[in-house]
C-alpha cells in the first residue's frame, strides 16, 4: 500500500458518531501523541464501523469526498509525511 493512501480519521473531541466519505481508513482515536494504534477498518457493504479501540462509530456518508469528514477537523493527516 502506498504511503498516505488510507484517509486516516480522529475523534479528539469524543464524539459519538463521525461522518466519513471513507469505507477504508484508519481510526488513530486522539491526537497524537495520545493516539492509539492506528487501527485499519474496512466498513465492507455496511454503512457504520465501530473502532475496536475508541469505540467511535463512523457513519459512511457517499456526499463526502474519501477524506472527508463531519466535523470537518476529524481528517488527520500526519505533518511528517
Amino acid at each position: 500500500m502506498a504511503a498516505g493512501a488510507t484517509p486516516h480519521f480522529q475523534n479528539e473531541q469524543g464524539l459519538a458518531v463521525i461522518e466519513i466519505g471513507a469505507r477504508e481508513f484508519m481510526c488513530i482515536g486522539a491526537l497524537p501523541p495520545f493516539d492509539h494504534p492506528h487501527v485499519f477498518i474496512d466498513m465492507g457493504a455496511e454503512s457504520e464501523a465501530i473502532c475496536p479501540y475508541c469505540s467511535t462509530l463512523y457513519r459512511h456518508n457517499p456526499r463526502l469526498a474519501p477524506t472527508g469528514s463531519l466535523p470537518p477537523n476529524a481528517h488527520w493527516r500526519d505533518q511528517a509525511a
